[in-house]
């Protein structure tokens, strides 16, 4: 189970914490999982984020391994290897925060830090059967995270349970308050197009949760998936495309980046305005409601059997991508299938609205699993 890329013991006593190997430490190089990185000095210095995290007690014990320079959604790595589902091990990880998710899951620590370009936090903690959060937008602070310049990446914690999440809000945060808990909320429940069985258990839970519903339609939706690629597309190029030069970036990758410096201005341009479009709807959409619900991905995670071309798996993303491409914050709560394969509820809030977020998760947790703990027996 190839998980840790390097041992870490730095921090206090506090929770355990494992982080991604696209965030700086200090003294180690920044590899991104990648060979075409594996000369890379080693960093400076820390990460603000990881800087906060030791102010407040962390134990950082290891970097984890990702999907080849963050740019995939299975977690596949010929390079350093696979992370293994911990609990469903015939299936993918996800990516690109494979190790990040796979850490938790396996107990290995606390909680860990992965980064959501397209949503690479949201889908392994799907895969995983943990719960991921991406932050609004630009809440985290990226200096000294991979790649240095993003419209869309957010750095946000992974964990088995909400509470260690809110947990880790509050230490890669300092202005981090959580929310009291409501009584009453309302939720938009967004249509999109998921799998019977994926659809089915979403709906069950929000239906079990006897909080007050109604129905979203974000016209835009399809439209902010395909804007948000053009983007990551054009991102990172702009960030990696050097890296083609050498023979260090494996062929899957190296044929979609290769690919991505083709995006062109007119692209990213109309990739923009569906940006705002996109974000108006959804914005006018939790005018109405507290947050909004949908499926994390449409369908169970892919067998790794199943998963070797990354480019005809893209699709993983369609529920996700469209949030980063607006900025609004999201989360992934683990829920349990019929079939016993994991499933993920996301939610989602205003933009600055974080802590609002994970409370109203906590309601509709404690809503469904009574006196428990939300999390806890996820």
């Amino acid at each position: 189970m190839t998980i840790i890329i390097q041992s870490l013991a730095l921090g206090g006593d506090g929770p355990r914490v494992a982080l991604k190997d696209t965030i700086d430490v200090a003294g180690t190089p920044t590899q991104a999982s990648s060979r075409a990185l594996r000369d890379a000095a080693p960093a400076e210095r820390h990460a603000e984020v990881v800087e906060h995290l030791l102010a407040a007690g962390a134990r950082l014990t290891a970097k984890v391994g990702l999907h080849e320079l963050a740019f995939g959604t299975t977690g596949i790595n010929h390079y350093t290897g696979t992370p293994r589902n911990p609990r469903y091990p015939e299936r993918i990880p996800g990516g690109s925060s494979s190790g990040s998710a796979a850490a938790v899951a396996a107990g290995l620590v606390d909680f860990s830090l992965g980064t959501d370009t397209g949503g690479s936090i949201r889908i392994p903690a799907c895969c995983c059967g943990v719960f991921g959060f991406k932050p609004s937008f630009g809440r985290i602070s990226r200096v000294g995270v991979m790649p240095a310049q993003s419209s869309l990446d957010c750095v946000g914690p992974l964990a088995a349970s909400l509470p260690m999440l809110i947990r880790a809000m509050g230490m890669i945060d300092p202005t981090f308050q959580p929310a009291p808990v409501p009584d009453a909320v309302s939720i938009g429940v967004v249509t999109v197009p998921a799998e019977a069985a994926v659809a089915d258990t979403v709906q069950a839970a929000l239906g079990a949760s006897g909080l007050s519903l109604g129905e979203v339609e974000l016209d835009d939706f399809v439209p902010a998936y395909a804007a948000g690629m053009v983007l990551i597309n054009r991102e990172t190029f702009d960030a990696c495309g050097h890296l083609l030069a050498g023979d260090g970036v494996g062929a899957d990758i190296a044929g979609r980046l290769a690919a991505a410096g083709q995006t062109s201005d007119q692209a990213l341009a109309e990739a923009e305005q569906v940006r705002q479009r996109f974000t108006a709807q959804v914005d006018q959409a939790l005018s109405r409601f507290d947050v909004l619900a949908l499926p994390t991905m449409p369908d169970f995670p892919l067998r790794v059997v199943d998963a070797a071309d990354t480019r005809a798996v893209l699709g993983m993303t369609s529920l996700v991508r469209p949030f980063n491409l607006s900025g609004h914050p999201a989360l992934s709560v683990p829920l349990g299938s019929a079939s016993g394969l994991p499933v993920g509820l996301q939610l989602i809030a205003a933009k600055g609205a974080d802590a609002q977020l994970l409370a109203v998760a906590e309601r509709l947790l404690l809503n469904l699993c009574g006196a428990e703990r939300p999390g806890e027996s996820a």
